[in-house]
């Protein structure tokens, strides 16, 4: 039998974890609420509700206690000139007729250390819409609420956590702009680092962590660029969560450009939805809960680093380097969360293919023509056989059965 002090400090414990988390779910609404608000007009690089945004960042940032490391305070600004050419590159960092001015919102943690950890979010999103957009209606604001507010007020979590804690390391936080239309403010951040890169232990990028669904099954990218990631993760468990781990250090997310120096990275990511890039990806929708707990599985893994040398850096297969050439689509959204063999439907596009022969989100496609679907890889092989006007046969499994339909591209 417990001693009934005992039992009443136990009780006094749990009753101050609920309130801490309470308090961590109420902060992160705050944040990912004002992020994704009318007002700030879908945060696109080069309009008032991006600079809007950051200015509110760099007073989150010293509101927890981080110390300016920006160019100019928390702020590091940035220009891009866009190019209309096709075949030429967009150069950042250069200024000139159609210049877009960017914001990098960056906090330190300075605890005496040769080793640098970076955390990194986008902030930005696609304002009303744009070529991104996968919206049909009439103009609206985009506010991204999953992407990548979530993300954004993650991080400052993190960053609150890691005051005065895993003092082995030195903490560089991050939030970038123009991650949506290509990695601008990493990108420039790698070239001209307020920091020593030398010194860059790892990077931990979260892009889309706002809609843990109930298997929560969460994705980690990157985990090959490190043999430490995988003991790191055996060493923490999984914590409740499916987690869906794949090796390649490249994605279409910052965490790539600091893959691209060399440095270990992860990008953590809890799956595309049916409001992704479309004006409904709004706050209401977030599971605040849901990144509470990754906040918390970010923090365990930190803290089980923070003892050990500096991570060893090694080069992976990666995927987007090998991806077929298609010209077509079926018009369905990939459930990248799924990890058994076929390639799950999480979406499906009004007027194209796939709603046309009757598919449903949750089929599960495992052949298409003569090509067995094992993975994402294999069901990009087989669209890549196919042209517009091209006629097929998709065989999908629904709740366990075999069903078969005709497909016109």
């Amino acid at each position: 039998m417990k001693h009934p002090i005992t039992s009443y400090l136990c009780l006094f414990l749990a009753i101050v974890v609920v309130h801490a988390v309470a308090q961590d779910i109420n902060q992160l609404k705050k944040d990912v609420s004002f992020l994704a608000s009318d007002e700030l007009e879908g945060r696109e690089i080069g309009f008032k509700g991006e600079e809007e945004a950051a200015s509110y960042l760099a007073k989150r940032f010293e509101a927890i206690g981080l110390t300016p490391k920006g160019t100019n305070g928390y702020i590091q600004e940035f220009s891009v000139k866009p190019s209309n050419n096709p075949h030429e590159e967009v150069k950042v960092g250069e200024k000139g007729d159609s210049t877009i001015i960017g914001h990098n919102v960056v906090g330190y943690i300075d605890n005496g250390s040769d080793n640098i950890v970076i955390i990194g979010a986008h902030f930005d999103h696609l304002g009303f819409g744009g070529i991104s957009s996968l919206y049909k209606g009439e103009k609206a604001v985009h506010n991204g609420a999953d992407d990548n507010a979530s993300g954004t007020a993650s991080i400052i979590q993190i960053a609150k956590l890691l005051k005065n804690r895993n003092t082995n390391n030195n903490y560089l936080i991050v939030a970038f702009s123009g991650e949506e239309q290509g990695l601008w403010g990493s990108n420039y951040y790698s070239k001209h680092a307020t920091i020593d890169m030398e010194k860059v232990n790892y990077m931990i990028n979260l892009d889309m962590v706002g809609r843990l669904n109930e298997e929560k099954a969460l994705a980690i990218n990157g985990v090959g660029t490190s043999p430490q990631w995988n003991k790191a993760f055996e060493e923490i468990g999984d914590r409740g969560f499916k987690l869906i781990k794949k090796e390649s250090g490249i994605g279409p997310s910052d965490h790539t450009t600091f893959y691209l120096k060399d440095i270990p990275v992860l990008h953590f990511f809890t799956g595309q939805h049916e409001d992704y890039h479309k004006p409904s990806d709004d706050a209401e929708k977030v599971n605040y809960e849901g990144m509470v707990e990754i906040v918390q599985f970010i923090d365990a893994l930190i803290s089980s680093l923070d003892p050990k040398e500096k991570l060893t850096f090694t080069k992976t297969k990666d995927e987007s380097t090998r991806v077929p050439r298609f010209t077509v689509t079926l018009g369905v959204v990939p459930d990248y969360l799924y990890g058994d063999e076929g390639m799950r439907i999480d979406g499906i596009s009004e007027g194209k293919p796939a709603q046309k022969a009757g598919l449903q989100v949750g089929d599960i496609v495992i052949k298409m023509g003569d090509t067995e679907v094992k993975d994402m890889m294999s069901y990009m092989k087989a669209l890549s056989s196919f042209k517009k006007g091209d006629t097929t046969t998709v065989v999908v499994l629904r709740k366990k059965e075999k069903i078969e339909v005709g497909i016109e591209f």
